[in-house]
């Protein structure tokens, strides 16, 4: 097996608890935060959407510029948060299907500041580390987020307090 297989099928099994996570963002309530200095909700769950495009991004350019955090973009109007989602891993796959697995291994990506690199890995740790941690993170804190605004919290790994893997 390729690893980009092995990396494609994570991926598939992450966005189909991501895709349930994102049902439930109250499309009305994209600017509730639980603190000023927190993401809203909208902004967290476009991050948590577009998370697999950052993987399409650096296998292509194998650099991204770091800075201090910006304004943070939000689903605009009617924005399908499972769609964008959808359409984002759809991307990351057929990028991963078009890389070789010496590429995955030998070639790097660096977070760089003012061109001096910040950290660099393997691409492969661009896949594990940058799309699909970094969206399990998130999705953790999306999951505080729904119980915050009492929506029930979907199952991902286990049993939550609102429902069980096995019913």
């Amino acid at each position: 097996m390729r690893l980009a297989e092995s990396l494609i099928e994570e991926l598939e099994r992450e966005a189909k608890s991501t895709v349930r996570m994102l049902e439930r963002v109250p499309t009305d309530r994209f600017d509730w935060k639980p603190h000023e200095k927190s993401m809203s909700v909208g902004q967290l769950a476009w991050h948590v959407a577009t998370l697999p495009l950052n993987g399409v991004l650096g296998l292509k350019s194998k650099v991204k510029e770091v800075g201090g955090v910006g304004p943070r973009p939000s689903p605009q109007g009617g924005q399908d948060l499972v769609a964008t989602l959808n359409d984002s891993v759809a991307q990351l796959k057929a990028a991963l299907q078009a890389t070789p697995d010496e590429t995955l291994i030998k070639e790097r990506f660096s977070f760089v500041r003012n061109g001096q690199p910040v950290v660099s890995f393997p691409m492969i740790g661009l896949i594990r580390t940058v799309v699909l941690n970094h969206s399990v993170h998130h999705r953790g804190q999306l999951s505080v987020y729904l119980r915050l605004m009492n929506i029930p919290v979907p199952a991902m790994y286990g049993t939550s307090a609102d429902e069980s893997v096995f019913d």
